[in-house]
């Protein structure tokens, strides 16, 4: 049941960090980073969010019992 769980939250890691690189790397993204300086914090959001659950998942996979 946990790898299950594991491998659920490693694919959704895996698609939340795909979204975010096509989210920062959109033209309406690069335009507004242009003026502002800073990146769009709805990537940052996406960046953050898949790798918690991609670290989630790997710990839940290879974390042992006791």
């Amino acid at each position: 049941m946990r790898k299950g769980v594991g491998v659920v939250c490693i694919i959704l890691g895996v698609l939340l960090l795909v979204k975010g690189h096509d989210v920062g790397s959109s033209f309406a993204s690069r335009i507004k980073e242009d003026f502002e300086g800073v990146p769009v914090e709805a990537s940052q959001r996406l960046y953050l969010a898949g790798t918690i659950f991609g670290l989630l998942g790997l710990l839940l996979i290879f974390w042992k019992k006791r």
